[in-house]
């Protein structure tokens, strides 16, 4: 018997930095009601879907505390959950942390259509650096504002109303890590939510990746780990032009063989639907990707026992 959850991913444009939140929420929640007129019970907003891309900018403690969810959900954010209920519709949504210690983290939380949080996960490869680039015009300070997160990798169980799926969640740069999706697939994922705000051009200030070439990037990440882990994949871009600084669109829903079965075709408020089947999983989990039959992770040690390259030594003759 099929096991079907009907996905939205909502896509969502730009957020400039000047806009208001309550501007912000109207926007997310007409995204929500869209996905629900179409049937969806889970809906997938992007990284940091709150505010603008923020670690673009070199901020003080003052400017910065404003971004910040000093719980979830507060009264700035209220009105989605509030309105989710209603329509019967749950969702994953990133958001920046702040902890009742002052702890900052890049965070997402899965939220049933109840309104029970069912979990939270805190990004864990965060890229850029924590001193600003000289000269830079734009910054990629996300090592400045955000502590690693400590949470690992976990999956959550979903309950019947999405068919007892096997649920994960990662946050942007994450994708690109396969060490992080096998963590998760080690744990029987099915589902993984994942949304990003990826600039437009190279954020490490080079020239050599276009727009086009960072969202072939990204589809191909989600679409070559849902199929080496068997699972379906939910991809949610903010895109468009923030103040001046581009980030890429690409949201896509991916099936356990890597196909993209939804996508979108703008850099703006969108949103898409897919019935994903769980069961679809099960072929690549029970034969080319049989974890217990063909794995060998005495051959592996190497990926957890260190950071940098070590290159072999020559051997050669003298």
């Amino acid at each position: 018997m099929s096991r079907i959850i009907r996905i939205a991913a909502a896509q969502m444009g730009p957020t400039q930095r000047a806009d208001h939140r309550a501007h912000t929420l109207e926007r997310m929640i007409r995204l929500l009601d869209e996905a629900a007129a179409q049937g969806a019970t889970l809906v997938v907003f992007p990284e940091l879907a709150f505010t603008t891309f923020f670690p673009r900018w070199l901020l003080d403690d003052n400017e910065l505390q404003p971004y910040y969810e000093p719980s979830m959900p507060n009264p700035d954010v209220q009105p989605l959950f509030d309105r989710a209920r209603e329509l019967g519709v749950g969702f994953s949504v990133g958001y920046a942390e702040r902890t009742p210690e002052g702890q900052r983290y890049n965070s997402s939380i899965v939220v049933t259509p109840d309104g029970t949080i069912l979990g939270k996960y805190r990004k864990v490869h965060l890229p850029g650096s924590v001193e600003p680039r000289a000269g830079a015009q734009y910054q990629q300070l996300e090592k400045r504002y955000f502590e690693y997160g400590e949470l690992g990798f976990p999956v959550f169980r979903a309950g019947p109303v999405w068919q007892d799926a096997l649920l994960g969640m990662l946050i942007c740069n994450d994708r690109r890590w396969p060490e992080a999706w096998r963590t998760l697939a080690l744990q029987g994922m099915e589902l993984l939510c994942v949304g990003y705000n990826s600039a437009a051009y190279d954020p490490n200030g080079g020239e050599s990746e276009s727009a086009e070439l960072r969202t072939f990037h990204a589809q191909l990440v989600a679409q070559a780990n849902a199929y080496m882990n068997a699972c379906w994949a939910v991809a949610v871009a903010k895109a468009g032009d923030e103040d001046g600084s581009g980030l890429i669109g690409g949201t896509c829903i991916v099936d356990p063989n890597g196909l993209i079965v939804a996508g979108t075709r703008t850099l703006a408020d969108e949103v898409i639907v897919a019935d994903c089947d769980l069961d679809l999983c099960q072929q690549g989990k029970s034969k080319m990707f049989n974890f217990a039959a063909h794995r060998r992770p005495e051959h592996y040690r190497r990926i957890t026992g260190q950071t940098g390259v070590i290159l072999p030594e020559d051997e050669s003759p003298a």
